[in-house]
């Protein structure tokens, strides 16, 4: 008998393991599964509790150079906001502290510690304030007070919001709970949960006298605030932090009832806002993908054109919204072809009692509505081309009327002059003249100059010279020319 056909026989004689055996050995493999998780995802090992309690009791003071440096940081995110700059707020953000007092107040929940929840909600109160107040004279006496995008992404807070700041907070309090602190964790979260530009915001609102921007800019603070806190008590209570003993049991549990409320009322809100912003999301992307498969795909066999740029898509939470296209040219799109698309629209779930129009330009017999089709192109064209190409537009206007301004030359009082100081000139000219030398182009000013009969050629040859010093000299313009045509 051949090897291999000895251990098939030896195989073959080994009894089948039975099902509780099977169980046991599934049991083991999840058991070291769960151990090996349990093990990497352990962070109490490698924990200091009282150095983590210690840095974050000493950031929660706002006195002295804190104060300053808090100051200065909303002054820059001030002029980044404004200035629409993203990189400028980043950089306000890193050096913000605003983070302390808020750590604190999530320290003194995990620990029971109402003496140092009352320190921390103080100087939270102090930070806000000096916050808004900067920000507010900012905005109140700086000349420009542009609504700009970067400000008003900070006046509608959702429940996206909620969850960055909440796993913001956890990874902070996490890294700052490591012995050997993560700092890049830190700067991290703060630029992810953006404490500082929410109150620079509620300083814009409050400068500009629009009181729900400043509402919705504190509304967004005191969520990124309170799940910051959240997550510093959530991450202490899990690392088992020593309690503080002098509190009572009663007034502990008045206070996480207290906070308890106080987070559901403010999840609320957010919650809706995100709702609503889920929903016309969903909305914009069936009646875009609508669009797309209807007038999209429409071929004109004439003179017509479908605008896709003017294509208006308006949701309402009433149900009044809107999807209008427009056409412009001769072609008119027949009726039945329109009443297909309606047809088709009723089959989007979103779409149901959405008003489809079609806007057409070369109907015969509505000539308001192509005036209207033609205005509205006309309006929207400005919003079509890039902001760069208007900007260069605009600057070479301005170096336009610029040269226009240099050439501009007060002839009459020249001409007044030159005859007081020179009889025998009987008539002065002036023209612009285009010259180049095949790299560049140059407008030159030439004044023309006739003497009168029987002047001496070496005196009317003196006089040109002189008149062409003074010319140039009177107007700030070596460029200038003087010739004279006869005497």
């Amino acid at each position: 008998m051949e090897p291999h056909q000895e251990d098939q026989n030896l195989y073959r004689n080994q009894p089948a393991p039975s099902e509780e055996e099977i169980k046991k050995e599934i049991k083991g493999v999840l058991a070291r599964l769960q151990h090996f998780i349990s093990d990497m995802l352990n962070i109490r090992r490698n924990t200091d509790l009282e150095a983590t309690k210690i840095a974050i009791i000493d950031d929660i003071s706002f006195r002295g150079h804190t104060i300053w440096i808090l100051v200065c940081s909303i002054f820059i995110a001030s002029v980044g906001l404004n200035a629409n700059s993203t990189a400028v707020i980043i950089g306000a953000m890193l050096i913000s502290p605003l983070m302390g007092p808020i750590l604190g107040l999530g320290l003194s929940l995990a620990t029971n510690d109402i003496k140092t929840m009352r320190r921390s909600f103080k100087n939270t109160l102090i930070m806000v304030s000096y916050s808004v107040l900067t920000a507010y004279l900012f905005f109140e006496f700086f000349p420009i007070q542009n609504e700009t995008s970067e400000l008003l992404a900070r006046t509608s807070p959702d429940f996206r919001d909620v969850l960055i700041a909440f796993f913001g907070g956890l990874a902070l309090v996490v890294a700052r709970a490591k012995k050997g602190t993560i700092a890049s964790v830190i700067f991290g979260v703060a630029i992810a949960t953006a404490l500082m530009p929410p109150l620079c915001t509620v300083g814009y609102g409050l400068a500009i006298r629009k009181w729900d921007y400043a509402a919705g800019a504190m509304y967004l603070f005191s969520i990124n605030a309170i799940f910051i806190a959240l997550a510093t008590f959530i991450v202490l209570k899990y690392l088992r932090l020593p309690m503080v003993k002098y509190i009572s049991t009663k007034r502990r549990q008045m206070i996480h009832r207290l906070t308890t409320v106080l987070i559901i009322l403010v999840v609320i809100p957010a919650a809706i806002t995100f709702y609503n912003v889920f929903q016309e999301t969903r909305f914009k992307a069936q009646a875009q993908n609508f669009v797309n498969a209807t007038i999209g795909k429409y071929e004109f066999k004439q003179n017509g054109v479908y605008l896709a740029d003017l294509t208006h898509i308006n949701y309402d939470q009433d149900g009044l919204s809107t999807i209008e296209v427009v056409c412009v040219g001769d072609e008119v799109i027949p009726r039945d072809v329109i009443l297909i698309w309606e047809d088709k629209k009723n089959e989007y779930s979103r779409l149901d009692d959405t008003e489809f129009r079609v806007l057409q330009g070369g109907q015969d017999d509505s000539e308001d509505k192509f005036k209207y089709v033609s205005e509205l192109y006309e309006s929207k064209k400005a919003e079509i081309i890039n902001k760069d190409k208007q900007i260069q537009v605009l600057e070479e206007e301005i170096l336009n009327l610029r040269k226009n301004a240099r050439f501009a030359i007060p002839f009459q009082e020249i001409s007044a002059e030159a005859k007081a100081n020179y009889q025998e000139l009987e008539t002065l000219g002036f023209s612009y003249s285009i010259k180049t030398d095949f790299e560049k182009l140059d407008t030159v000013p030439i004044f023309e100059l006739r003497w009168q009969s029987g002047t001496n050629q070496k005196t009317w040859e003196d006089n040109t010279s002189k008149i062409q010093n003074w010319l140039r000299i009177r107007l700030n313009d070596s460029t200038v020319q003087v010739n004279t045509i006869s005497y």
